[in-house]
């Protein structure tokens, strides 16, 4: 598949509507620019996620790495999807490379990464992944 969207279906949709709903609890009060994720394991579990700022910036976390630190606290590793919502569900809130590189430590090249445009596979966001 290349690196264009294909078109969310229901599943998707109802996904991506967690992350836009989980949103809210978002911790963003230095830009104002909330983020919800929703990670979907292989087994069907959905784990939640928001964006977490702090005054001494580095120090913040993104969405998409709580949702993922939740689920491995619950002692899952094999997702098959996640979906993220920014601040404006309309438009598309592509995970930060730290983020993509996160994603790629959980071993599946074919997770699907799903946004308000559609569903990327996490390969056409980073093709060519840190390895050691």
């Amino acid at each position: 598949m290349s690196g264009r969207a294909r078109p969310l279906d229901d599943a998707a949709r109802a996904l991506f509507a967690q992350a836009a709903d989980i949103r809210k609890n978002a911790y963003a009060p230095y830009s104002g620019f909330t983020v919800g994720a929703a990670l979907l394991t292989k087994g069907g579990k959905v784990y939640l996620g928001v964006n977490t700022e702090n005054a001494a910036y580095p120090v913040g976390c993104c969405a998409e790495r709580n949702a993922i630190g939740a689920a491995m606290t619950a002692g899952e590793r094999e997702f098959s999807a996640v979906a993220i919502c920014g601040k404006d569900e309309n438009e598309p809130c592509f995970p930060c490379g730290m983020c993509r590189q996160m994603l790629a430590e959980l071993k599946n090249p074919d997770l699907q990464v799903i946004l308000s445009d559609g569903v990327y596979p996490l390969s056409a966001l980073l093709p060519h992944t840190f390895t050691l």
